[in-house]
Parts: C-alpha cells; sequence; structure tokens
C-alpha cells in the first residue's frame, strides 16, 4: 500500500502588538500640537516607572502626607521637571484617577495635562483692556489655578464670561479668548466632548474682522472632537470631526496658506484613518491615503523634512491597513515603500525614538507582505527591522515598546519558521516571546499580558509538533489557559474566540499523539463554542478558518473511527470554509483549504467502492498546486505532489491501463525533487517507499523488467534511512516487496 501524509494544516491566528491590537504603532501630527495624541517632541522626560507613578498617585489622592519618604522625593522631581507646583500636581493626580487613565498612559496624560495647565495660566493673566471687575475675576481664577483648585477656575472664568457678555459689543475677542481658555481647561482635564463646545463658542464670538483666529478655534474643536473619538471609540465625534475640516479645508485654501491647508489634510486623514480601522471595508482607508497624499504636496521633504517624514509614517500605515484587507501586495508595497522614505529624515541620530518607531512598523509591514508571499526574504527583513528598532526600544528607556517589538519579533521568527523549518527560529521566537512578558505583565497591562501567552502558546504548540513526547504541547496548553484568565469572553470576545481556537489546535495535536479520543473531542466542543463568537457575518475570515480547524480534528478522528461519519462531517466544513476562503480574496488560505479537503476525500475513497471520491481528491489537490507553487512555499509543493500521487497511485490500482500509475510516478519524483534526503530525511523516505510501490504496480501490468528495476531501487533508497527508525514490521514489509520484485524480474529475464 502507499503511505499518504495526512496533511491537515491548522491555521493559528497570531495577533501582533501593532494598531490596537499590537500592530504598528502610527504616531500623527500636524505641527504645533498633535491632533488626537500623546504629546510629542515634548522636551520633558518621566523617569518614573509606570507602576511607581501609579503608587504615588494612589497615595496622593488621600493625602500627601501619607507619601512614602521615596515617593515624596519622587513627588519633588516631577514638580520640577514638568515646572508645576505641589497644589498643581495634586489636582492633575485627581484628574488622572476621576479619568480612569491606564497605567502605561499616566506619563503621557500628565505631560499632556502640565503643558495645558501651563499654557492656561499665561492665558489667564488680566489683558490691558479688562475692565477692574474682569480683571479681578480673571485674577483670581489665575490664583485658583496654582492652588488646584481647578473647579474654582472654572467658575470664576465662567463669572468673567458672564462680565463680558455685559459689555460684548467691545470685548468680543476677549469673551471667545474665555470660552477658549475653558476649553483648553477641559483639555487638560481630558474632557474632549466640554473642551470642544467651549472651542465651538470661541469660534462664534470671534467678529468677522479676524478670520484667522476664528479659524484656530474651530481647529481646535475638530483636534478635540477627534480625541473623543479616537480616545473613547465615540464614532459620532469622528464624524463631527470630520465636518469640521471640511469646513477648515474650506476656509484655509491651498492658494493662501499651503501648509495650514496641507496641516489640514494631514488632521483628516488621521480622522479617516480611525475611523476606516473600526470599520468593515476600505473606502474610509481609501480617503485616509488620498488625503495624506494630498498633504504630502505641500509638506515637501525641502520644505519641512520633519513634516515630511512624519506625513510619510502615516501614509505608510494607512496603506499597511488597507493591504492587510485586500487581496495582492501593492499595497503593502507602497507601505514599504512610505516607511523607507520616513527613515530618510527620521534618522537615528536626530530623533533616536522615532526612528525606532518607524523601524518597528517597517518590520510589521514587511511580515506582513512576508505572510502572503512565497519564501522568506521579506520576514527576514522584517527581523532586521525590529532588531534596528531595539537599538533604541531598550528595555530599561521604554519598557513597554520594548516588549511590544519583542512580540512582534517573535511573530516573525515564528512565520520564518514554519517556512524554512527551523526549530531553531521557534526557540529564538520563544525568547523574544518570554522577554516580552517579564515587561507586559498581567498587572501592568492585562490584555497584552494575555495576547503575549497564546502567542507564546502558539510557538510551544509549533515546537511541540516537532518533538517526540507531549511536555511542549503541555506547556502551549498552559499558555493558552493563562491568557483566557484575562481574555474572558465577556470582556474580550474577539481576544477569547481567538485564544480558544489556537488551544482546540494544540488540543488536536495533542489528541493525535495519545491513544483514545478525549482531547480531540474536546477540542470539537471548543471549536463549537469559538463559532459562536466569530461568527461568519462578523468575522467572515476568522469564521471559515475556524471550520477548516475543526475539519481537520473530525477528519482526524475519522481516521480512527470506523465508518464515515466524521470524515463526511470533515468534508463538509472545507466546503463551508471555502465559501469564505475564496482564491481572489485569501489565495494560500484557499490553498490551504483545498490541501485538507483532498486528503478527507482521499481517505473517504479509500473506505468506499468506485472512484468518485478519489476523482475529487486529485481535483482538490490539483487546485491547491495552483496557488501552493514550488517557488512560493515549496515545502507545502512537495507535500501536496506527495499526496496528489497516493491519490493517483489508488486511482490506478482500482483502474485498467497505466495513466493513473504513470501521473503518480511523476508526482512521486517531482515530490523529491524538494524533500530531499538533507532537507527531510523520513519525508524524503517515505516518499521513495510510496514511488516504489506506484512503479512496482506498473511493472506488474508492463512487460519487461525496467519498471520493478526502479521500484526495488526506490525501496532500497528508503531502507538506507529508515531500516532502523520504522517499526520492524513494516521494514520486514518493504524487504518482502523488494524480495517479490526481484523474484520476478528474475522470473522475466529467464522467460
Amino acid at each position: 500500500m502507499s503511505w499518504s501524509v495526512i496533511a491537515l494544516f491548522s491555521l493559528v491566528l497570531v495577533l501582533p502588538f501593532v494598531a490596537s491590537e499590537c500592530p504598528a504603532q502610527d504616531v500623527r501630527a500636524e505641527g504645533g500640537v498633535a491632533v488626537g495624541r500623546d504629546v510629542v517632541n515634548s522636551q520633558i522626560i518621566i523617569g518614573i516607572p509606570s507602576e511607581q507613578l501609579t503608587g504615588i498617585i494612589e497615595a496622593s489622592r488621600r493625602d500627601l502626607k501619607d507619601l512614602t519618604e521615596h515617593q515624596k522625593d519622587e513627588i519633588e522631581t516631577l514638580k520640577k521637571d514638568l515646572g508645576i507646583n505641589e497644589d498643581a500636581l495634586k489636582a492633575f493626580f485627581l484628574i488622572l484617577g476621576e479619568r480612569k487613565v491606564p497605567s502605561e498612559k499616566l506619563a503621557s496624560k500628565l505631560l499632556q495635562i502640565a503643558e495645558n495647565y501651563k499654557s492656561l495660566l499665561t492665558q489667564t493673566a488680566p489683558a490691558p483692556n479688562d475692565g477692574p471687575e474682569i480683571a479681578k475675576t480673571k485674577a483670581a481664577a489665575g490664583e485658583a489655578l496654582r492652588a488646584g483648585r481647578l473647579d474654582r477656575a472654572d467658575e470664576l472664568l465662567q463669572r468673567a464670561q458672564e462680565l463680558q457678555d455685559a459689555a460684548l459689543s467691545s470685548a468680543e475677542l476677549e469673551r471667545a479668548s474665555t470660552s477658549a481658555q475653558r476649553g483648553e481647561l477641559a483639555m487638560a482635564r481630558l474632557r474632549y466632548r466640554d473642551a470642544a463646545r467651549q472651542f465651538a463658542d470661541a469660534a462664534h464670538y470671534v467678529p468677522e474682522t479676524q478670520p484667522d483666529i476664528r479659524v484656530g478655534y474651530l481647529d481646535r474643536e475638530a483636534a478635540a472632537l477627534f480625541q473623543e473619538g479616537e480616545e473613547h471609540g465615540d464614532h459620532s465625534a469622528l464624524i463631527a470631526a470630520l465636518e469640521k475640516y471640511e469646513i477648515l479645508l474650506a476656509l484655509r485654501p491651498r492658494e493662501r496658506v499651503p501648509l495650514d491647508w496641507a496641516m489640514t489634510q494631514m488632521n483628516r486623514g488621521n480622522a479617516l484613518e480611525t475611523l476606516g480601522e473600526r470599520e468593515n471595508g476600505t473606502a474610509h482607508l481609501e480617503q485616509a491615503v488620498a488625503a495624506y497624499s494630498a498633504a504630502l504636496k505641500e509638506r515637501t521633504r525641502d520644505r519641512v523634512p520633519i513634516d515630511w517624514a512624519m506625513t510619510q509614517m502615516d501614509l505608510g500605515a494607512a496603506l499597511e491597513r488597507l493591504g492587510e484587507r485586500e487581496a495582492g501586495t501593492a499595497r503593502l508595497e507602497q507601505s514599504v515603500a512610505a516607511y523607507r522614505a520616513a527613515l530618510e529624515e527620521r534618522t537615528r541620530d536626530r530623533v533616536p525614538l522615532d526612528w525606532a518607531m518607524t523601524q518597528m512598523n517597517l518590520g510589521a509591514a514587511l511580515q506582513t507582505l512576508g505572510a502572503r508571499e512565497g519564501g522568506v526574504a521579506r520576514l527576514e527583513e522584517a527581523v532586521v527591522g525590529y532588531h534596528e528598532a531595539l537599538k533604541e526600544y531598550t528595555r530599561d528607556r521604554v519598557p513597554l515598546q520594548w516588549a511590544m517589538t519583542q512580540m512582534n519579533l517573535g511573530n516573525a521568527l515564528k512565520t520564518l519558521a514554519e517556512r524554512d523549518g527551523s526549530t531553531a527560529r521557534l526557540e529564538e521566537a520563544v525568547v523574544a516571546y518570554r522577554g516580552a512578558l517579564e515587561k507586559c505583565t498581567r498587572d501592568r497591562v492585562p490584555l497584552q499580558w494575555a495576547q503575549t501567552e497564546s502567542n507564546l502558546g502558539t510557538v510551544l504548540r509549533a515546537l511541540g509538533a516537532r518533538e517526540a513526547g507531549t511536555a511542549r504541547l503541555e506547556e502551549a496548553v498552559g499558555a493558552y489557559n493563562a491568557a483566557l484568565q484575562e481574555s474572558t469572553r465577556e470582556r474580550a470576545p474577539l481576544q477569547w474566540a481567538m485564544t480558544e481556537s489556537n488551544l482546540a489546535t494544540a488540543l488536536k495535536v495533542l489528541g493525535e499523539r495519545e491513544a483514545g479520543t478525549a482531547r480531540l473531542e474536546e477540542a470539537i466542543a471548543v471549536y463549537h463554542a469559538v463559532l459562536e463568537e466569530w461568527t461568519r457575518d462578523r468575522v467572515p475570515l476568522q469564521w471559515a478558518m475556524t471550520q477548516m480547524n475543526l475539519g481537520n480534528v473530525l477528519a482526524t478522528l475519522g481516521v480512527r473511527e470506523d465508518g464515515t461519519g466524521r470524515l463526511e462531517e470533515a468534508v463538509a466544513a472545507y466546503r463551508v470554509a471555502l465559501e469564505e476562503r475564496t482564491r481572489d480574496r485569501v489565495p494560500l488560505d484557499w490553498a490551504m483549504t483545498q490541501m485538507n479537503l483532498g486528503t478527507a476525500l482521499e481517505l473517504l475513497g479509500e473506505r468506499e467502492s468506485g472512484t468518485g471520491r478519489l476523482e475529487e481528491a486529485v481535483t482538490a489537490y490539483r487546485a491547491t498546486l495552483e496557488e501552493w507553487t514550488r517557488d512560493r512555499v515549496p515545502l507545502d509543493w512537495a507535500r501536496t505532489q506527495n499526496n496528489l500521487g497516493t491519490a493517483l497511485a489508488t486511482l490506478g490500482e482500482r483502474e485498467t491501463g497505466t495513466r493513473r500509475l504513470e501521473e503518480a510516478v511523476t508526482a512521486y519524483r517531482a515530490t523529491l525533487e524538494e524533500w530531499t534526503r538533507d532537507r527531510v530525511p523520513l519525508d524524503w523516505a517515505r516518499t521513495q517507499n510510496n514511488l516504489g510501490t506506484a512503479l512496482a504496480t506498473l511493472g506488474e501490468r508492463e512487460s519487461g523488467t525496467r519498471r520493478l528495476e526502479e521500484a526495488v531501487a526506490a525501496w532500497e533508497a528508503c531502507l538506507t534511512v529508515v531500516a532502523t527508525t520504522w517499526p520492524r514490521e513494516r521494514v520486514q514489509e518493504v524487504r518482502s516487496r523488494i524480495d517479490q520484485a526481484q523474484a520476478e524480474t528474475a522470473r522475466r529475464v529467464e522467460n
């Protein structure tokens, strides 16, 4: 009989720390104040780790006297670095606690509040044309600010507004300025909706004789709306921000103020990209690319090199998001080009952390490209990009960014290992993930910790699949179960589904190693649970992936059980998966599913009379080879050729004539071009055995001795590798076939 490779490929999702789920880290700004982002290009560095900062904030919210001596020293350092007094700092801590700012953002938000606060202090000074009462009220507001009494400051500014309303005809600009001050105060308190209303109010009161001031307030309104939409997931706020930017483009014509027009295009692109990342389809992402491209017409490298590089960075991110959703690689290629352009000005010497961020984003785009293409060149480039980023993203300097980069590095190494068969790459990936877990702790960033545990489990599962025993596989199951402690269905349903799916894959591999079927049945139950969250309407490709993986477990069970029920279920699962995993949409995944479908059909065909199922299996394998080409995925191409040969050989045994057997021999010989003895000795030996069987069957049907002699040569080649590794009875079976073929050859020669 022929020994077929049951190639059931399970796809395991690995979510890199880029974008919102560890994708590439995008930072956008537009000259002056960064819209909707944390403070960038600040000369102030808060050198206190976020976990210590959290402790200081918790203690100071009760009473500064409760602080430890070390915390008091850190308070003094913060006051000095931020240039503020103790009352203001305590007020800032109250804001951070009230707004429930995540620990990893405490430092950046503290800087943001301080910048707004210091700017506001200068703005609340009485103006020369203020009346005595207004001047007194504004001075009192300034004192309240210095004392950290922000509610009182807002009340006094409101009182100043009311006084100015009484003399509006002579103080419209001051009235607008005060509203803007209230807007800045709301921004400092992270109350972006309130800020937008105050900036809109400011714009309303600006006289027609001062259009530039009015435009400035409208810009701040749009910025506040964008920040509300980005940070709080408020769709309506993003739409409102877009509407404001459209108005601003008309008020800032390119012909009159080209750089302001370009900055507005940039901000508009940020809003469009954020919307596009959250929605299905690509319309908003396409518009974001158009907006960034428009900005680059004025933000040229010669004119404003740093702004040009920043815009190239954001363009690259939008193109990357588009490329992830589209078939083909054109958008991803454009993304890589944009990131590389940004690096021409974002140099390591000039802006080391921005350089590192761009290197990491470049690595992420190259990794996505590499996942779609054959070979390892792009993935190797991605690994280089991540290693470059780690030169500045050090563990001591920026621990979370360091951990994020380690996570992405682990993902790239895992994909490389899948391509080149390297166990060393998988071991490197384990080291990278475990390094990331030292900083991405459960207490600090629970969901990122859970994602890293899940990705670690995936690499351990891959290692376990290559090793004897089950120790690594058990470790993988442990990592997935750890991840599920934080990635709960209630808290993060899609991430929960991904981790459960990966857990089921590990259970399947464990079940293949064990005698019973308990692990396999458990895997089936997990996949069915996953399909309750990964529905076809919500996430069609993940749904299809789960259907395929479910088919794999059913097929494995079907091999162990009598009858064809499980195998029929497997075929049905693969076929529904192909309804979403189309060739145009995801060509390599389509090929993988066709391969698995062919395997299940071949197993069914071996148990049934007739040739219908086997013919379907051959069709599925040949479809697979249309995308799994030798140039693109050589080892998978070889595996498919071997399985095609096995199906053709079985057909040939059932049919008269030799055509199918000749085709089987051709397929096996093609397999051996990539499954070489040096590269994969056991697979090479298995294919030599299959080739020998097909040649012997041909020899039985033909006159002469050539085929029989070729069969003997193939079997003897097989035994040079497996004589001491295969079970004794299987080795004896091959030797018996050699003896029979040699005896038949001798008989024919004599006659």
